[in-house]
């Protein structure tokens, strides 16, 4: 299957952009000095307000590419594209990679899930008195989303956060095989052709592959058991695989 023109330039380090240097917006946001337009909002104050905002963050569409900031140009002409000098100033700094991994969980809970190990990766559904399924069924009837995951999965690899990709992945799978829940068609496409490639990792990007085509002609049944010892298998060996290993 030849793979989307987008996801080949983000496996490929988009080898045909230039970092400019004068260009360096995502990292005065994400350092709290610059408000993001056309919200007019700091980094620190949609973290603080917009948590749990469900109307908001489904309304409004500009923050997502200052929250999730990608080498390639969005729809919100108001932001600026990640710059090569901006991932070593974001992956360096701890203030600046929490902030990233605060905007990962504000909208995984805006998807209905939540972060149990920024470790592993290890994702939950919201507990409550937050409602994961009404926040399934917002995702499944809202499929812009679907194009905003593509560019957090893309981010977190951009921005050293990589290993947190493959845990949203594998939840999603899991919860499509074992309780049919996020099992619909656009959900698949958009996972399958997309979600599942935003990994740099060849190794992890196979692995997960393979399970998704396994889950998909039916030969596998991913359970919550099987996701949550995948992750603690590469927690302590450093993969997926290990011998003697299954799926």
């Amino acid at each position: 299957m030849r793979l989307p023109k987008d996801i080949q330039d983000f496996l490929a380090g988009y080898p045909d952009t230039e970092d400019n240097l004068a260009l360096s917006s995502n990292i005065e946001f994400y350092s709290n000095t610059r408000r993001c337009q056309p919200d007019d909002m700091l980094i620190s104050e949609i973290h603080s307000q917009w948590f749990g905002d469900y109307e908001t963050l489904e309304r409004r569409h500009g923050f997502i590419q200052w929250l999730f900031p990608i080498r390639e140009h969005g729809l919100n002409f108001l932001s600026q594209p990640l710059q090569k000098h901006e991932v070593a100033v974001l992956t360096a700094d701890p203030t600046l990679r929490r902030r990233v991994l605060r905007s990962y969980k504000l909208m995984l809970d805006f998807y209905g899930m939540q972060l149990i190990s920024p470790e592993t990766g290890l994702i939950g559904r919201v507990a409550a008195p937050r409602n994961y399924s009404t926040r399934y069924h917002n995702l499944i009837r809202s499929p812009h989303n679907y194009l905003r995951i593509s560019r957090i999965l893309k981010c977190l690899a951009e921005l050293g956060l990589e290993w947190l990709n493959a845990g949203f992945l594998l939840h999603v799978l899991s919860e499509q095989s074992e309780s049919n829940e996020l099992n619909t068609a656009g959900i698949i496409h958009s996972m399958d052709h997309w979600w599942s490639n935003c990994i740099r990792n060849a190794e992890e990007r196979a692995y997960i592959g393979d399970a998704i085509r396994k889950v998909r002609a039916g030969n596998l049944g991913f359970t919550r058991k099987m996701y949550v010892r995948a992750l603690e298998r590469r927690r302590h060996s450093g993969s997926f695989h290990h011998q003697g290993a299954s799926t």
